[in-house]
C-alpha cells in the first residue's frame, strides 16, 4: 500500500497530513530495533581497578533487558595500548586484560542470549595500533616490502623528504602523517593516520588486508555475535595518488561533515568491501547485521551504503546534529525516510554516543552549545542541567516515536550530563593532547555510570577511583535512586520502550501533521499515534485523543485528559480519536 492510500484509508486527520513513509513489513529484526551502546570501560567495574569490564556488562545485563532494548552494541574491548580508549587495536581476536578474557566474552554473550538480547561488536578496520604485529613487521621490513604495503607509507616531499606526502590533517589535530626512523637510524618514510599517530591506517588496496578482516569477521561470528558496527566505515579506501584536499584539514567540508569530494572518504571501492562482508554474514543466517558509521553528506548518499547487498543500517549523523532546530529536524527526517525507502532500508535515529557531548547537556543551552568533540570545561559557559534534562526527555520521546531503528547511549536513560570538571591531568582523549588543550575532547561523555547512590563511586565499582571522575550530580541520578520514582528519567525510558514495542511504532508510518508543525512545534502521525514536540514558551492545544505518554509524566495520561495542552519543552504521544477530524 502506498503512503497516500494508507493514510487516507486509516487516518481521521488525512486532510491535514503530508505523507512521507508507509508501514514497514519487510523481514529483519534490526529494522525497528532499539540498540543500546555499552562503552565497557565506563559501564561497571567488577574487579575494582577503576575501569569497567566484561564481567560488569554481564552482571548488569538484566538491567538492560528490563529497560526494554533489543540488542547491545559494545565499543572496543580488544587488546590495545588504550591510546584512544581501545580504538587503537593491537589484536582483533582477543580481549584486553583490563576487560577480562575470551571466556568472559563468551559468558556475556550467553547471558545476553538467555535474556533475549543480541550482541553487536565494534569493528575498527580503518586503522590499528602501532603496536599491532603487522605494523611492527612493517617498520622492521623497510620501504618497498610486502609488510609495509599493509599500511600507507609514502616518501616525504621537499628537501630530503622532510615534508609530509600531502596536506591531510588528523581528526585529532595536527598532520595525518608521521615520519619513521628506519632500522639504520636514518629518517625514513611517512605513514598515514587519519586519527592519532599511534593509529596507522591500513592499505585497503592490498588484498592481504581484505583477507585478514574476513578472518576477523568469522572469528567473532563463530563466537555468536549478531553483527558489527563498522567504525569510520567511510574512510577505508583513499583516492588514488592521495591528492591534496582543499577542505578542512581533517577532510571535512565547512559544515563539519565530510565533503563529497574529499579524497579520504566515500570512495567507490568501499562498496565492494561491504558487499563481500554482507555475503559472509549471510553464510551465518539472515539475522546478522552490519551498521556503518558512515559520516557522509548529503543524506541521499547515505542510501548508497544500505542497498540490499551492502550494509543493513547506517548511523544518521545529520539527525544527531539537528538538535532542536525544528525546520532542520523535519527536513532530515523526511529526507532520511524517502532516501532510504528508495533502497528498501530502514532509517536509524540517535541523539548521543561516545564521541559527542551528551544531549542532556547540549540541550541545556539556549544556543547551539559546544561543538562535538570539543567538550566542555569549567571555564566555558555552563548548561542548565534541569532544562537540558527536560528537553532531553522530550527529544527522546519524539525520536522513539519515529519509524525505524534507534540507538541509545549508555546512561542517557538516566538523563546523565557530561562530566565538566575533569582536571587536565586526568584527561585521556588524544584530541586534548594533540591540540595542546585547545579542544578538550570527548572524555566528558565517557564518565563512568552511577548505579547505586549510597555506594562508593556511586556503585560503579568499590575499588580504585574511576578512570575519569564522576560529577557530584551523578549520585542523585544513580539507577537505584531513579528506579522507584515514577517520574524519573529512567522510568520515562522504560515506559517509552515498552509502549513503542506494544504499538510497533518502529514498523509504523509517518506523515507530518501540518496544523501542529509551527515555528515552535513539530508533529507527525505514526499509525494512530500523534507525536507532538513543543519547544516554544507557550502551551500548545492538541486535538481530542487519549494521552498515551508524556515526556513530563512517564506514567501516561488520565482517561479524562481528552484534549490536553502541551507545555514548553514537552513531547506527547496521543492516540487520536475520530473527533480529531473536526478539531
Amino acid at each position: 500500500m502506498s503512503v497516500d492510500s494508507f493514510l487516507h484509508s486509516a487516518s481521521p486527520l488525512a486532510g491535514a497530513l503530508t505523507p512521507v513513509h508507509a508501514p514497514d513489513n519487510a523481514h529483519g529484526w534490526w529494522r525497528s530495533a532499539v540498540i543500546y551502546q555499552v562503552y565497557p570501560r565506563s559501564f561497571r567495574d567488577m574487579n575494582g581497578d577503576g575501569i569497567g569490564d566484561l564481567a560488569g556488562v554481564t552482571a548488569e545485563m538484566p538491567q538492560l533487558a528490563e529497560l526494554g532494548v533489543d540488542a547491545v552494541w559494545l565499543s572496543p574491548f580488544y587488546r590495545s595500548p588504550q591510546r584512544d580508549a581501545g580504538y587503537d587495536v593491537s589484536d582483533y581476536c582477543d580481549v584486553d586484560p583490563i576487560f577480562g578474557t575470551l571466556g568472559d566474552f563468551d559468558g556475556m554473550v550467553a547471558e545476553a542470549n538467555r535474556l533475549g538480547l543480541r550482541v553487536i561488536v565494534d569493528l575498527v578496520p580503518n586503522h590499528c595500533s602501532d603496536q599491532h604485529r603487522d605494523f611492527q613487521a612493517a617498520l622492521a621490513a623497510g620501504p618497498g616490502s610486502p609488510e609495509r604495503d599493509m599500511f600507507i607509507f609514502r616518501d616525504g616531499q621537499g628537501a630530503e623528504g622532510n615534508e609530509p606526502p600531502n596536506n591531510w590533517g588528523s581528526h585529532f589535530g595536527g598532520s595525518a602523517w608521521t615520519r619513521v626512523t628506519e632500522s639504520d637510524g636514518t629518517p625514513g618514510q611517512w605513514y598515514l593516520h587519519l586519527f592519532d599517530a599511534s593509529q596507522p591506517d591500513f592499505n585497503w588496496d592490498n588484498q592481504a588486508v581484505h583477507d585478514e578482516f574476513e578472518r576477523i569477521l568469522r572469528f567473532w561470528l563463530d563466537r555468536g555475535v549478531s553483527g558489527f558496527r563498522v567504525d569510520v566505515a567511510h574512510a577505508l579506501v583513499k583516492a588514488p595518488g592521495l591528492p591534496a584536499w582543499g577542505g578542512r584539514a581533517d577532510g571535512s567540508s565547512s559544515d563539519g561533515f565530510p565533503g563529497q569530494d574529499a579524497p579520504m572518504f566515500g570512495q567507490p571501492a568501499l562498496h565492494d568491501i561491504y558487499r563481500r562482508w554482507r555475503q559472509i554474514l549471510e553464510e551465518y543466517g539472515p539475522d546478522r547485521i552490519l551498521c556503518a558509521e558512515a559520516n557522509v553528506d548529503p543524506l541521499p548518499r547515505l542510501a548508497h551504503w544500505v542497498r540490499p547487498d551492502e550494509m543493513h543500517q547506517a548511523f544518521n549523523f545529520p539527525y544527531l546534529h539537528a538538535g532542536l532546530d525544528l525546520p532542520r529536524l523535519r527536513h532530515i527526517v523526511t529526507e532520511s525516510l524517502t532516501s532510504l525507502d528508495a533502497v528498501g532500508a530502514p532509517s536509524t535515529w540517535v541523539l548521543s554516543n561516545h564521541d559527542v557531548v551528551r544531549h542532556a547537556t547540549r540541550f541545556g543551552y539556549d544556543w547551539s552549545g559546544p561543538r562535538d568533540g570539543d567538550g566542555i570545561g569549567p571555564c566555558d559557559p555552563q548548561p542548565d542541567e534541569e532544562l537540558g534534562r527536560t528537553r532531553a526527555g522530550a527529544a527522546s520521546l519524539f525520536m522513539l516515536g519515529l519509524p525505524g531503528g534507534a540507538y541509545l547511549y549508555q546512561g542517557e536513560e538516566l538523563g546523565l550530563p557530561d562530566g565538566i570538571d575533569i582536571p587536565d591531568h586526568q584527561r585521556q582523549d588524544p584530541t586534548f593532547a594533540r591540540t595542546g588543550g585547545a579542544r578538550l575532547g570527548r572524555d566528558g561523555c565517557r564518565v563512568p555510570l552511577p548505579w547505586k547512590a549510597s555506594e562508593r563511586h556511586s556503585g560503579f565499582g568499590d575499588g580504585d577511583a574511576p578512570w575519569l571522575p564522576q560529577p557530584e550530580s551523578f549520585a542523585k541520578l544513580a539507577r537505584d535512586a531513579q528506579a522507584g520514582d515514577p517520574s524519573s528519567h529512567l522510568n520515562l525510558y522504560r515506559r517509552m520502550l515498552t509502549v513503542r514495542r506494544e504499538l510497533d511504532l518502529g514498523r509504523g508510518s509517518l506523515a507530518w501533521a501540518e496544523e501542529w508543525c509551527t515555528g515552535s512545534s513539530l508533529a507527525f502521525l505514526n499509525g494512530d499515534i500523534l507525536v507532538v514536540m513543543n519547544v516554544g514558551s507557550d502551551p500548545l492545544e492538541l486535538p481530542a485523543g487519549d494521552v498515551v505518554l508524556r515526556s513530563s509524566s512517564p506514567s501516561g495520561g488520565s482517561a479524562d485528559d481528552q484534549r490536553p495542552s502541551l507545555g514548553s519543552g514537552e513531547t506527547v504521544w496521543l492516540r487520536i480519536s475520530p473527533e480529531a477530524a473536526e478539531s
